[in-house]
């Protein structure tokens, strides 16, 4: 019978469950084994995982029972929860909640929840209007208020701060052809830094955490691949891609007047990145990053893997 502590990991599925649970099966002679949560373990990205190892389990963050039932024996639970498929903050708090009960009542020794910043002060006498209520970014703020939950509950959480994952150039932010026909990328940053990471590497740097113990029980670790302003981010492409791709940056409000359902609320976070740039990158140390998760991609190392996803753009 194997003596391997079980990492449950909730999304396991998705982007950032699924870099943990890859990191978990990769290391075969690593402490851990890993107990893969989905909604549909019929799905083809569930029977992948089992195939790959991974212990699959049916459960949901809307399901308190069945979520007891899948941490019930786990030494560490990876906790992430997705706005966009309710597009709801209440919904969102009410499913952290769910996952801090659930991982207090199981006895779950290291929780990793995956969490973000509070962007309400620094967008606070911006003239920024609310969404949903008080928020200014319901998708981070949300977030943030749901750590009480854990840290009321006394449930042992490290507190994973992540940021603006790569992929959203293959979801639709990447180089686009203009109408001269040059290649251009608008991203709405000014000057500004923005930290990115590959999703993957979210999960492979809460591996790393859940490989030192103890250590970070309490506190909160902000992580990025790296940060770049918009005009080395049209340089990366540049390199990489063969092709001359033009920063020509989207003001917020252009962003914000785009139509689409989230529109305002990524035009609010990239005013968020921007205001707050300083804190925000300070925050998120690549150096420690790099220590926790030794395969961290830089950007051009990600889009050279991703090159033939964005064709002739």
């Amino acid at each position: 019978m194997s003596d391997k502590k079980i990492i449950a990991v909730l999304g396991a599925t998705g982007r950032q469950g699924g870099g943990l649970v890859r990191a978990v099966v990769d290391d075969p002679d690593g402490p851990f084994a890993v107990r893969a949560i989905t909604r549909r373990p019929d799905s083809r990205g569930a029977r992948d995982l089992a195939g790959r190892g991974a212990d699959v389990v049916q459960a949901t963050v809307d399901d308190p029972q069945a979520l007891r039932t899948a941490f019930a024996g786990a030494y560490g639970a990876y906790v992430v929860t997705n706005f966009f498929e309710s597009m709801s903050a209440e919904v969102e708090k009410a499913q952290a909640a769910t996952a801090a009960q659930a991982a207090k009542v199981a006895g779950v020794a290291h929780v990793i929840w995956s969490t973000l910043e509070d962007t309400r002060r620094a967008l606070a006498d911006t003239g920024v209007p609310a969404l949903q209520g008080d928020y200014t970014v319901p998708h981070f703020d949300a977030k943030n208020d749901a750590d009480e939950y854990f840290r009321d509950l006394r449930v042992p959480t490290t507190f994973l701060r992540s940021t603006f994952y790569w992929e959203a150039f293959l979801d639709g932010l990447g180089p686009r052809r203009a109408d001269d026909g040059t290649l251009e990328l608008t991203l709405p940053m000014g000057r500004k830094r923005l930290a990115g990471i590959a999703s993957e590497d979210i999960g492979r740097t809460a591996y790393g955490i859940f490989q030192r113990g103890t250590e970070t029980i309490g506190e909160t670790v902000s992580i990025a691949g790296e940060h770049l302003t918009g005009q080395q981010y049209a340089e990366a492409f540049t390199r990489v891609l063969g092709r001359t791709v033009h920063y020509r940056p989207m003001t917020i409000e252009q962003f914000g007047n785009l139509g689409e359902p989230t529109s305002h609320e990524f035009a609010h976070m990239f005013r968020f990145y921007q205001l707050a740039e300083a804190e925000f990158v300070g925050d998120r140390d690549l150096s420690r990053v790099r220590a926790l998760n030794p395969r961290l991609q830089s950007f051009a190392q990600w889009l050279d893997r991703h090159r033939d996803a964005f064709g002739d753009s």
